[in-house]
């Protein structure tokens, strides 16, 4: 079996678009999911004294859940988009793919 070819230098400056790609989409999913969930345009961060824990973890936990999965989706999207373009899975070997 043929060892398939790094693109870690080809991918970068595509790695940088997608990651800040999913970054904005995921802000507009979190800003769309918490006006649904507290019908309020401003969730809360660690440092606004006027909410209560609860309410700032909720916030915590609901964007970091959306910025992961977003992250994920859009990076595996962009690598498999790079391996049907060049053959190669960006990641080398280590992505598992054969």
């Amino acid at each position: 079996m043929a060892k398939k070819k790094k693109l870690p230098l080809a991918y970068q400056p595509f790695g940088f678009v997608l990651g800040w790609s999913s970054g904005w989409l995921a802000g507009l999913a979190f800003r769309k999911t918490w006006m649904a969930i507290r019908h309020e345009e401003d969730a809360p961060d660690a440092l606004d004294r006027d909410r209560g824990w609860g309410e700032v973890l909720l916030a915590a936990a609901v964007q970091g859940a959306i910025f992961a999965v977003v992250r994920s989706a859009v990076d595996r999207a962009g690598a498999t988009a790079i391996e049907r373009s060049t053959g190669t899975w960006p990641a080398g070997d280590k992505g598992g793919r054969d």
